[in-house]
């Protein structure tokens, strides 16, 4: 008898793998809460709290949380150097950089791949 529920997943996988690459996907688009005026990191930390059962979801967010404080201190180092102009070059370029980072590692991710971020520090590993 068919099953009038059945999992969702791709073809040729199983509905947990899925899962767990929609939850990596996630952790990494949750650091847009960043827009929002909260810490970008936030999100992220938040993904990994709720799925750290999820080897594959805790790896997507522990990545994300350690671009996001990188950023974040990348973004605190353009503010403050506003003070001597080049800031105002600084600035846009981070923040630009930060979405567009977010948005390749979500799509990379989406498509089973492991995504390391450029110009991350690693604070977790």
């Amino acid at each position: 008898m068919n099953d009038p529920n059945p999992p969702t997943s791709e073809p040729g996988g199983d509905a947990t793998t899925s899962q767990g690459v929609n939850w990596a996907v996630v952790a990494h688009l949750s650091a847009l809460v960043g827009l929002l005026g909260i810490p970008s990191p936030v999100g992220p930390a938040v993904v990994w709290a709720l799925k750290s059962d999820d080897p594959e979801v805790v790896a997507a967010a522990k990545e994300a949380v350690n671009f996001n404080i990188s950023f974040f201190i990348y973004g605190i180092v353009a503010f403050l150097s506003l003070f001597v102009l080049i800031g105002f070059l600084l600035l846009p370029a981070v923040v630009i950089g930060w979405l567009i980072l977010v948005a390749v590692a979500a799509v990379k991710t989406a498509n089973g791949e492991a995504y390391r971020y450029p110009l991350t520090i690693r604070f977790i590993s």
